[in-house]
């Protein structure tokens, strides 16, 4: 079974330096059909112009995964973190008990377009920690890498959860296959471009909720970037 969430469907906030299209309910945006998705709680697509961001603000019990799309994104937090994320790089902060942090454009010129996506952990009241790894080009073109998962495997970042989260590249053309474990579920986020999914179009901004399948069949109708998360 296969539940297509259009991208024009989403929730949408506008504050002048951000514009922000939420999948899930998210802050102002409430929709008690779209609450999240197994352990996924949050994608939010962001846009943050230049020379602004968001200040500081806490965070408890909650695995924040930041992929950035374009541009870069300075990050801070209470544990003394401090890093600029590019595409190709995949942030990890796990809240726990509780974190603060900011994340800022500092280019005067060009906008930050990324994911913030939320995972609800296993376990609360964790120690707060943070990982941040990169991923070439190459690792993801044309194939599905690993770039989450529960046990930090084949250098992928650690998310307190039961969830592998796979990332691609496709040329236009190009096909991948996915094979869904029994009792397992998917998430497929378009982050760019445009794909044929078991037979479904979808294109940049859509997402589609997976149960009950055995594979999965992609095709890339232009060049695209998309995430593929695997939950229990």
């Amino acid at each position: 079974m296969i539940k297509i969430r259009k991208s024009h469907e989403r929730g949408h906030t506008n504050l002048g330096w951000l514009d922000s299209y939420h999948t899930f309910s998210f802050g102002d945006y409430y929709d008690p059909k779209h609450m999240g998705f197994r352990s996924l709680r949050v994608i939010n697509e962001d846009w943050v112009k230049p020379s602004a961001g968001f200040g500081a603000h806490p965070h408890r019990d909650m695995e924040i995964i930041t992929y950035v799309l374009e541009g870069a994104l300075q990050h801070k937090d209470s544990m003394g973190n401090g890093s600029t994320i590019t595409p190709g790089e995949i942030q990890r902060m796990s809240a726990g008990t509780g974190v603060t942090h900011s994340e800022y454009n500092r280019s005067r010129t060009e906008p930050v377009h990324l994911l913030q996506i939320w995972i609800l952990p296993t376990k609360k009241n964790i120690e707060p920690s943070y990982e941040q790894r990169e991923f070439n080009p190459g690792e993801k073109q044309g194939k599905l890498r690993l770039v989450a998962t529960s046990d930090g495997r084949d250098s992928t970042v650690t998310v307190h959860q039961d969830v592998n989260l796979l990332a691609s590249l496709l040329a236009p053309g190009e096909n991948i296959t996915y094979s869904l474990k029994p009792d397992r579920h998917a998430w497929v986020q378009i982050a760019n471009g445009s794909v044929i999914m078991n037979g479904h179009e979808l294109k940049h901004g859509d997402g589609a909720s997976v149960s009950e399948e055995v594979n999965l069949e992609i095709s890339a109708s232009e060049s695209s970037e998309i995430l593929l998360f695997d939950l229990a």
